[in-house]
């Protein structure tokens, strides 16, 4: 079977909803009871993917409420964490990179990630980075940034596996190659190096030079 080969990498950063994670549903839901709560006629989620709770509510409602707002999206993803699993892949990929060569990069608080990596049941690799240990979200590249810098490892050589426009350009902005997993998004909307339907579909191998990284 003819593979692709997309290079040897230091490290390899993942995105966590939408890439190794599926947690769609329980996110419409925190978001429903939201929306009401708010008086907000929210018709579709899918332009604010991959954003940070607190830019979705500044899009959203006034100024001064924002931040209010944006705790209580948290709060209440947070409170459930039914159905959310790991999508396809996600466990080889855990499995195939060590530990210390692979890390997350989420747009979720550390309290939102600690809840649905705990849902999903993947090992928390030794890098992780949550919104609330930077100063700006995707698609702002500090949280990929912080991340490489963890891992001890040159931007230019992370791959960075995304399923959101805001992650593939905040991991652009940090000069880093993309992967992107069509989850909700297309190929062209998203843009990146490369793309696959799932990390089904790539294959991560640990050799001396670092992780080396195939489409099946």
């Amino acid at each position: 079977m003819e593979v692709s080969v997309l290079g040897t990498f230091d490290a390899v950063i993942f995105d966590f909803d939408g890439t190794i994670a599926d947690s769609v549903a329980s996110m419409h839901r925190a978001y429903a009871v939201w929306a009401e709560e708010y008086g907000i006629e929210l018709e579709s989620l899918r332009q604010y993917t991959g954003r940070p709770a607190e830019a979705v509510a500044r899009a959203l409602v006034p100024a001064d409420l924002a931040p209010a707002a944006g705790r209580r999206i948290d709060e209440l993803e947070v409170s459930d964490v039914d159905g959310v699993v790991a999508l396809p892949g996600a466990s080889d990929a855990f499995a195939a990179i060590p530990s210390h060569l692979r890390a997350i990069a989420t747009s979720c608080t550390t309290a939102l990630l600690d809840a649905r990596l705990g849902a999903t049941g993947l090992p928390r690799p030794d890098v992780v980075v949550t919104r609330d240990q930077v100063e700006r979200g995707k698609p702002a590249p500090d949280s990929f940034l912080l991340a490489a810098e963890r891992l001890g490892v040159a931007p230019e050589r992370c791959l960075v596996c995304e399923d959101a426009p805001a992650g593939v350009a905040a991991a652009r902005a940090a000069g880093m190659p993309v992967l992107a997993v069509l989850t909700e998004h297309s190929a062209e909307e998203l843009a990146a190096d490369w793309a696959v339907g799932s990390l089904a579909d790539v294959r991560f191998e640990t050799v001396p030079e670092g992780v080396r990284v195939t489409l099946r």
